[in-house]
């Protein structure tokens, strides 16, 4: 009998109809599991339906930091989120934990990355959700062109596999796997199937904020 699988999905950012596309496209069976790598709402045209479709599939997702912004209200979009949402989605929000170890893949899922050298559970939030490089002394900067890409120094032993930096796009490293890249934007929506290690993308149906925004 063949093993579960696992389906590790980028940033959705609220386009729904993607994200059903896509798990048509994986075609998984009952057993096999969903872990969202944060950014489940904001820019995209349904960010309420992403979160509900979610809840109701049982699927897993780490905290992003578009759900951060959302449980304190952030700004004008994350607040009307945030009313939408009601006491029972906040909830759930604040349920959804900074990482997921995947023991059986030997993978960690976070939404933007890790800093090396430092234990998973000393890994400070801000960087584990906003984190998208390194500069030339090891430290966090959530700026792209502010040294190079974190998963580029990441040596493992377990692989990362993460969101949050559309810039760049998808990323492979030797130890680590960016998936956002920009359904929001226009872009495509991408998951990583385990323990098959194969890419799958569908596309956006329109661009849905401009870069940047």
């Amino acid at each position: 009998m063949a093993h579960p699988r696992t389906l590790l999905i980028g940033d959705v950012h609220g386009c729904l109809d993607e994200l059903r596309a896509l798990l048509r496209v994986a075609a998984l069976s009952a057993e096999d599991r969903v872990v969202l790598l944060g950014d489940l709402v904001a820019k995209g045209p349904d960010s309420l339906g992403v979160v509900q479709f979610v809840r109701e599939q049982g699927f897993q997702a780490v905290l992003g930091n578009h759900e951060a912004h959302v449980l304190r209200a952030w700004d004008g979009e994350h607040a009307e989120i945030q009313q939408g949402l009601g006491e029972d989605g906040l909830g759930w929000l604040n349920t959804l934990p900074l990482s997921l170890r995947i023991p059986e893949h030997n993978v960690i899922a976070v939404h933007a990355g890790l800093v090396p050298g430092i234990a998973l559970e000393a890994q400070s939030r801000e960087n584990v959700l906003t984190m998208r490089s390194l500069r030339s002394d090891g430290t966090a900067s959530k700026r792209v062109h502010e040294g190079e890409p974190w998963s580029q120094r990441w040596e493992g032993p377990e692989h990362v596999v993460f969101g949050h930096d559309a810039i760049r796009g998808l990323q492979r490293r030797p130890f680590a796997t960016g998936l956002d890249t920009g359904c929001a934007y226009g872009r495509q929506l991408t998951a990583l199937l385990l323990p098959e290690w194969e890419l799958i993308s569908v596309p956006a149906k329109r661009a849905y904020i401009s870069v940047g925004d």
